[in-house]
This record gives structure tokens, C-alpha cells and sequence, in this order.
């Protein structure tokens, strides 16, 4: 008896090590809802920022943000070809003057009239909080300013939970500025938690900190939420999209026409523009790394790897040439190269931007018209 008892008792230990063993099946809840985001992430396929408008801007009065961005500009958004527009919208400006847990009601009547006009007319819509820099300074140093941030989403998607979540995300914060990754996890949960308790359906598109760029999100562990899409910036080689920019590094400031594809022999102009030895080295270096269409390809696989790998989707939020001083044809090279090579990875993305100093159209007198050679390089064929 006693033998027949361990002889069982050995069988049963057998058996629930084998179960134990065996790989568990995935939460078929979970799975269904990563198997949502990523299909919406097909969706945000072309797009572009409308920038300067409800964000970036020093005047938000309904005068103005009727007139900046009109009807007229989102019909011929969606007549270009692109599918979705990355509207940025002011953190401070949403919460100017309104009540606790509560947003600008002035200033988000105006933003009903984007939204919806541009629903209206086919395009889906990324609801993008980007602020300040001293926006963001605040919510590195004080608590309470992430609790503010936490209700602002809380009410901005409560205010949108009825939209269609097949046309309308929510971007956590743009180019968050947190250069210690684990503050900004904590911040961005938070952040995500508040939307989702408020909008159970929506996809939600979060970021990694410091400025979004591809290695930052190369360092960035995905959040437990499985209905987000993970955005990145490309402004890549900075030298060249970001010549003769005047609000970022110093050594951007004074370059003119400076040249891409690059190689070692031709940034010798670049390279006398700067003054200090350390920036005419970072100039040399960027025409020794010979930046073109296959060093844009090797650079971009690595977001489609980081994506394969975690089993999300990916998107490019951001990425233009700085237009004042960057040659017309170059200028649409690196757009086309950069364009071509997110699609090569199942990226969707959104160029930088509408009308302003890195524009996809001209606009006089209130009147706009694509930038033939711009539409082209990205793949546009306006109607």
C-alpha cells in the first residue's frame, strides 16, 4: 500500500512539473487589445504637425486660430494625401483660468473646431500635449505640477471619450526633456493611468524622455498599458535638417547650405562656418560618417528592431529639414531617403510641419499651395 501510495504520490509530482512547465497562454484580453494599437498604428500612415497654432504661439485668441490654420488648410491637408494631422496644443494654455480638474473652455471650444473639421474632412487626429520647456522644467521639480498634468489629461480625455477611437489618440507629452529615465516612467504612468481611467478605449501614444530621439527610445522599457503605440523624433544628421536654426544648439546657428548626401571632401564650407575647433569638429564628423540614404536606412532599422522586440507598434512623430537655408533638393532628398526608409520598416509618421519654418506648402496672402518637389519626396499625390 505504501509503495502504490508513493508510486501515486511521484506521478502527481511528475505531472505538476510538466503542467508547470508548459508556456502559459497569453491573456487573450491583452493580447486582443496589443493586437488593436498596432493595428491602429496602420492607420497614422502620412501625416503632418499643425504646428504654431495651438501651440508654439504667443497669441490664442479665437481671432488668430481662426485664421492661422483654416478650413481651406485642412481641405487641402487631407487633398495632399495625408491621412492624420499631429496637432500640438498648449499644456499652460489648456489650463489657463480653469477650474481644479478642469481645462480653458474658451480655448477648447476653438480646439472642437479643429478637431472636428478635421474629422470632418477624413483625417484622423493626434490630440498632442506639447508645451513649454518651462512647462516640462516644472514637471521635473515639483509634484504638484504632475498631479496638474495628471488631471489636464484626465479632463482633455474625458472631454474626447466620445470621439471615434479609430480617429482620434492621445499623445502623452512631447519631447518630455526628463534626462533621468526612470523619472519620467513614473510621471508617464501616471499620465497614462489618468487618460485611461477616462478614456477606456482610446490608444494612447507614449514617449521615452530626454527628446524622443531614436536612441532614446532604444532605451525605453514599453508600459504595462497594451493599447499604446511608442513615438520617436528623427532629425538626423542634426547638421543638416537644423541649419540656421536659432532656438536650438549654438552650433547649428550660423550653417549655411550645408550639404547632403555628406562626405568627407564637401562640408569643407560647413566646417569654416563655425568658430570653435569643437564645433568644426562636429561638423567634420558628420561629413566623415557619410550620412545618405543607406546610413538613413541602417539608422531607422534599429526603431523596426527595437519594435519586433517588445512586440509594439512604432511611430515617427516628427521629422523635416529646417527650410531657410538647407538647399530645395537636398531638402527633399533627406525627405524622401528618411520617408522611404520608415516605410521600409511598417513605420507610420507625421513630417514637421504644415507651414512653418520646415513647410510642406507655401501660403501668401492666406492662400496655400503644396511645395511640388516636397510632396513628391514624400510620397504625396495631391488631388
Amino acid at each position: 500500500m505504501r509503495t502504490l501510495l508513493a508510486c501515486l504520490l511521484f506521478c502527481c509530482s511528475v505531472l505538476s512539473s510538466s503542467v508547470a512547465a508548459q508556456p502559459q497562454p497569453a491573456n487573450p484580453a491583452a493580447s486582443d487589445i496589443a493586437a488593436t494599437a498596432a493595428r491602429r498604428a496602420q492607420l497614422l500612415h502620412r501625416g503632418v504637425n499643425a504646428s504654431m497654432w495651438f501651440a508654439q504661439a504667443s497669441d490664442y485668441s479665437p481671432a488668430r486660430l481662426r485664421s492661422f490654420t483654416t478650413a481651406d488648410d485642412i481641405a487641402l491637408i487631407h487633398a495632399m494625401g495625408f491621412d492624420h494631422v499631429r496637432l500640438s496644443i498648449d499644456g499652460d494654455e489648456l489650463l489657463r483660468g480653469a477650474p481644479p480638474n478642469g481645462l480653458n473652455m474658451n480655448f477648447v471650444a476653438e480646439l472642437d473646431t479643429a478637431v472636428n473639421t478635421m474629422l470632418k474632412d477624413g483625417l484622423r487626429v493626434i490630440v498632442d500635449v506639447h508645451p513649454s520647456d518651462e512647462f516640462k522644467r516644472r514637471l521635473r521639480t515639483d509634484d504638484a505640477a504632475v498631479t496638474r498634468f495628471c488631471g489636464l489629461w484626465s479632463a482633455l480625455a474625458g472631454h474626447y471619450v466620445q470621439s471615434d477611437p479609430e480617429r482620434v489618440f492621445f499623445e502623452v507629452l512631447n519631447e518630455p526633456e526628463f534626462a533621468d529615465a526612470e523619472q519620467w516612467k513614473t510621471v508617464q504612468t501616471r499620465a497614462i493611468a489618468a487618460i485611461r481611467l477616462a478614456a477606456p478605449s482610446h490608444t494612447i501614444i507614449a514617449t521615452a524622455g530626454h527628446y524622443s530621439g531614436l536612441t532614446d527610445l532604444l532605451a525605453l522599457e514599453p508600459v504595462a498599458d497594451a493599447n499604446v503605440i511608442y513615438t520617436f523624433h528623427d532629425y538626423e544628421p542634426f547638421p543638416f535638417t537644423h541649419q540656421g536654426a536659432m532656438w536650438t544648439m549654438a552650433a547649428v546657428r550660423p550653417l549655411r547650405r550645408v550639404p547632403y548626401p555628406s562626405s568627407p571632401e564637401n562640408i569643407a564650407t560647413a566646417v569654416a562656418q563655425e568658430q570653435s575647433l569643437v564645433d568644426q569638429h562636429w561638423i567634420d564628423t558628420y561629413g566623415l560618417n557619410c550620412w545618405d540614404a543607406a546610413r538613413i536606412r541602417a539608422e531607422l532599422s534599429f526603431a523596426g528592431k527595437w519594435a519586433a522586440q517588445h512586440h509594439v507598434p512604432v511611430y515617427c512623430g516628427e521629422f523635416g529639414v529646417h527650410e531657410p537655408y538647407a538647399d530645395p533638393a537636398m531638402r527633399a532628398a533627406w525627405l524622401r531617403d528618411t520617408r522611404t526608409a520608415l516605410e521600409e520598416q511598417g513605420i507610420g509618421w507625421a513630417v514637421w510641419d504644415y507651414q512653418g519654418s520646415f513647410a510642406v506648402v507655401t501660403k501668401t496672402e492666406g492662400k496655400a499651395a503644396p511645395i511640388p518637389a516636397i510632396a513628391e519626396a514624400l510620397g504625396l499625390h495631391p488631388q
